[in-house]
């Protein structure tokens, strides 16, 4: 069976023939990996061994998890690190090769709201608030909240997912059509 990313969630969510033309058609994205994918990843394994023993004790971290592999029935995630935190709570963080824009990313946000699923489910403790670390803009640190509506959107995104899959449904597309300008599917997406 299937198991899902959050990468798949954002893609569903972004616009749902994703899923249809990736998994029913078979038909790959091809795309290149690129300069900041490929300098993320190296960055990724920098940061989890330099901070090995670093505790972020402002957000009111008393300890951590590193490089948390999770998955549940339906997904699947590698957590840069699991805080736990004073209030018996735990929270994600995610190092982002990025500049903090004074905006987060829906996709950003999407990625926590999946991993706080994954967290509960594997540990137990409730995720009410999510990190994010901004390495291109001096390691900024910014708080992003987690409300159970979030971690219920992530839920029905992969349970739709899965309909699509074993349905063999043709999703509507996004309402937004200027996503469909620089989409890999356009040539073969009707509309």
């Amino acid at each position: 069976m299937l198991s899902l990313t959050p990468s798949h969630i954002i893609q569903y969510l972004y616009c749902p023939r994703f899923t249809f033309f990736e998994y029913v058609l078979a038909i790959p994205q091809y795309e290149e990996k690129n300069y900041k994918v490929m300098r993320g990843r190296e960055l990724h394994d920098q940061r989890l061994e330099q901070n090995k023993n670093y505790l972020r004790k402002r957000v009111g971290a008393v300890d951590k998890h590193l490089d948390q592999y999770l998955t549940n029935p339906l997904i699947r995630g590698r957590i840069d690190e699991v805080l736990v935190l004073a209030d018996g709570t735990l929270a994600p963080l995610d190092y982002k090769f990025a500049v903090y824009e004074n905006k987060i990313y829906e996709t950003y946000r999407t990625q926590l709201y999946c991993y706080a699923w994954l967290i509960e489910e594997n540990f137990g403790k409730e995720v009410n608030r999510g990190f994010l670390v901004y390495t291109r803009s001096q390691n900024k640190l910014v708080e992003v909240p987690i409300l159970p509506e979030h971690k219920a959107e992530v839920k029905a995104a992969a349970e739709d997912i899965f309909r699509i899959i074993d349905k063999n449904f043709y999703p509507k597309a996004t309402k937004y059509k200027a996503r469909c300008l620089n989409c890999t599917y356009r040539n073969i997406c009707v509309q």
